[in-house]
């Protein structure tokens, strides 16, 4: 009878985060198949009891290569493919969260959790995500592209981020443009793009967590806390406290005024519909201004850390059953569909000799 399977790992900054996010998905789970996603990007099959620990120096003993194949599914010892009912998508930024890993997982023919690849690579995509957000007249703190040379339309300190990045690693606050473009040659992870926005000193963060299955519904309001004197939220806050993002300090629900709470949640919404959210995602919002008055949409995230559990309070909702709705989702709304209508050979039949066409 096949079962499910949990994917975590992978070849990005975040791996190490994203294998507790898979172990605490494979402990919620129960019987499953483990499969981890090493630094050099190849497939394993593991025990899905095993502890964090064992994946410190890489992949763990005892440990079967596996390979994807499209049409052909995961295929283990023997390329022999192994029965899969979907697969739980613990895999946080890198090809994990934008859209590579969906691309091979649909050519293969295998349901998965989360994002679609048009969700993850938008949603991965900071420029991209944020001028959907404002095409759409969302309020949102402007943000450009970030590249040698180019002119920061405003005044004071800003933020640089990496364009393509699930957290907060490579983020830093700088005072002026000279000092955010000297940050394209010496930070690795701003290579393949970088995006800069003003920095607010008085905003803070807030997060809600969406859920599209078995209906579009909200999760309780965080309020991260911050380090005292941190200028950012930065990864030591969110991710290494012990459990992944689950161990982060937090004031949950948030303390908020009842119109900007009910605010937040319709802006919530409305960003779950633009960004075609699959699972569970989480929306992050900046918060400024006497009573918060001022509410921004700040990014996306389509493979939270911990799949967000710990948001899931205010409805109480237990880990066990979001990954349930995740998976039934994953088989029962699937996150392709391919069509051949109008590939009827007629194009090819009119076409005379192709030797004809080049002359």
């Amino acid at each position: 009878m096949p079962k499910p399977a949990v994917l975590f790992g992978g070849p990005s900054p975040e791996h190490d985060v994203s294998i507790l996010t898979g172990l605490q998905a494979a402990r919620a789970l129960g019987d499953v198949t483990g499969v981890y996603w090493s630094k050099d990007g190849a497939f394993w099959e593991v025990d899905a009891n095993l502890e964090a620990e064992a994946f410190a120096e890489g992949v763990p003993r005892r440990a079967g290569r596996l390979r994807l194949a499209a049409g052909e599914g995961l295929l283990g010892r023997r390329d022999k493919p192994i029965d899969l009912s979907a697969m739980v998508n613990c895999c946080h930024g890198g090809p994990g969260e934008d859209g590579s890993v969906q691309g091979a997982l649909d050519l293969a023919g295998i349901a998965y959790t989360g994002p679609s690849s048009a969700g993850a690579a938008l949603g991965m995509d900071k420029l991209a995500f944020a001028n959907l957000v404002a095409g759409a007249g969302l309020p949102s703190l402007p943000r450009i592209a970030l590249s040698p040379g180019v002119e920061i339309p405003w005044d004071g300190p800003s933020i640089v981020k990496p364009r393509y990045g699930g957290s907060s690693i490579g983020i830093e606050v700088v005072a002026d443009a000279a000092t955010a473009a000297a940050l394209l040659t010496r930070s690795p992870h701003l290579r393949a793009g970088a995006v800069v926005e003003p920095y607010r000193k008085d905003a803070f963060d807030l997060n809600v967590a969406v859920r599209s299955w078995p209906h579009l519904e909200l999760s309780a309001i965080e309020r991260p806390v911050r380090k005292e004197g941190g200028s950012i939220l930065g990864y030591k806050d969110k991710y290494l406290g012990g459990e992944g993002m689950a161990s982060a300090p937090r004031e949950l629900p948030a303390h908020l005024p009842d119109a900007v709470a009910e605010r937040l949640r319709e802006m919530a919404t409305t960003v779950a519909g633009l960004a075609a959210v699959r699972g569970i995602a989480r929306i992050d919002f900046l918060a400024a201004g006497d009573g918060f008055d001022e509410l921004y949409v700040n990014e996306i995230n389509t493979i939270p850390g911990s799949l967000a559990r710990y948001l899931w309070v205010e409805p109480a909702v237990p880990f066990r059953r979001l990954l349930d709705d995740m998976l039934d989702e994953a088989v029962r709304r699937p996150s392709f569909s391919w069509s051949t209508q109008g590939a009827d050979g007629t194009a090819l039949r009119a076409a005379g000799s192709i030797a004809s066409k080049l002359s």
